[in-house]
């Protein structure tokens, strides 16, 4: 045996045993997971609460803080992700709904916020999703609500006008969207399937290089690559998991014409958050049609030193020219400062409602 093959020997039996260690530490976690569970489900069912985004969120974050490589923070934050969302599935399986079908960026955004052992419903309009977290049929639901180059989703923004659901949580995906086709050749496509926001992400490319197809929006990506896989004159834009579901040809990749084109996710619930350590607060408020009157909205948060992360503006669908504003502001509205700010809005606000408080997104 060569000295070279001496050496790769010894490391491979130093992986084998760090592997039989990794497991037998993993199952040692689950047990560990099995106990917590046995002691909420003493408390009885109503007050037995088995995913706690706070709690995983500190998790993560000290995942992340103590790391030292050679893997990225990232990397090893989302191999702990995955072990979580493993045992959280054997104390209690969770179902999670979002805006589907199978293969949504919507979708992608439900396996990095919750790991690949929940069990996912696609559902067709935002308002479904909404309304299947509302009636108990899901535990949790995801939307997406803004995107970096395209803004807000304002479907998702006006179903919150109705829902007295709960922001739980938040997650921000990068977006990489493929053109997809059974052609082989673009040159062939007469058709462009995609969702209205990746058609607009994509519009300089699409200008340059497949000016002569008709552009169509749908519901949603994945139903274009649905759409495309019945249809070899036809094309979709979607993500390289659409490919890979639908069988379809990746003739472009990273077409979008932003390479940090970001699209934000919220998680809704029927359950408030405790405070993790780095939160986000979302309110819904309006005010009565003056002059000055969003000064005076905003002034709280600069009296007292908060920092507003967003602010959006809606049609009340109350009056005409009467507008709701959604703020999104840094801190959780348990925090001291956070909780005077809102006070002191509620005072000014003709209407003033919490959505929620969340943690930060973490991976």
């Amino acid at each position: 045996m060569s000295n070279n093959e001496d050496q790769l020997s010894k490391i491979r039996q130093k992986i084998d045993s760090l592997d039989v260690q990794i497991q037998e530490l993993i199952n040692q976690r689950a047990a560990c997971a099995d106990e917590v569970a046995r002691i909420k489900e003493s408390e009885g069912a109503e007050k037995a609460i088995f995913y706690r985004p706070e709690r995983e969120a500190q998790v993560l974050r000290a995942v992340k803080a103590r790391n030292k490589g050679p893997l990225a923070a990232e990397e090893m934050a989302r191999l702990f992700r995955e072990i979580m969302s493993a045992c959280l599935a054997h104390e209690l399986p969770m179902r999670i709904g979002f805006l589907g079908p199978e293969g949504t960026y919507t979708h992608a955004a439900v396996l990095k916020h919750f790991g690949h052992s929940v069990n996912c419903h696609p559902l067709s309009t935002i308002d479904e999703v909404f309304r299947e977290v509302e009636a108990g049929a899901v535990n949790y639901g995801v939307v997406p609500v803004e995107n970096s180059t395209e803004g807000v989703v304002n479907h998702t923004l006006d179903s919150f006008m109705n829902s007295s659901l709960s922001v739980c949580g938040e997650v921000e995906l990068r977006i990489h969207h493929c053109l997809l086709s059974l052609a082989a050749d673009r040159k062939n496509i007469k058709r462009i399937y995609s969702h209205q926001q990746s058609l607009a992400q994509c519009r300089e490319w699409l200008d340059a290089n497949i000016y002569y197809a008709e552009r169509i929006a749908v519901s949603s990506n994945a139903e274009a690559a649905r759409l495309a896989a019945k249809d070899s004159e036809a094309a979709a834009i979607a993500s390289a998991t659409a490919a890979e579901i639908y069988k379809l040809n990746v003739l472009a990749s990273n077409i979008e014409d932003h390479p940090d084109n970001t699209t934000r996710f919220l998680i809704i619930g029927n359950r408030p958050v405790p405070a993790s350590g780095d939160d986000k607060t979302s309110l819904l408020v309006s005010t009565v049609n003056k002059a000055g009157s969003l000064h005076s909205l905003l002034a709280p948060f600069v009296r007292h030193g908060i920092s507003m992360a967003r602010i959006e503006s809606r049609p009340s669908r109350r009056a005409v020219w009467e507008y709701v504003f959604f703020i999104d502001v840094n801190g959780h509205a348990d925090d001291p400062d956070v909780a005077a700010a809102l006070r002191d809005l509620n005072e000014e606000a003709a209407m003033m409602r919490l959505l929620g408080s969340y943690p930060k997104a973490v991976l």
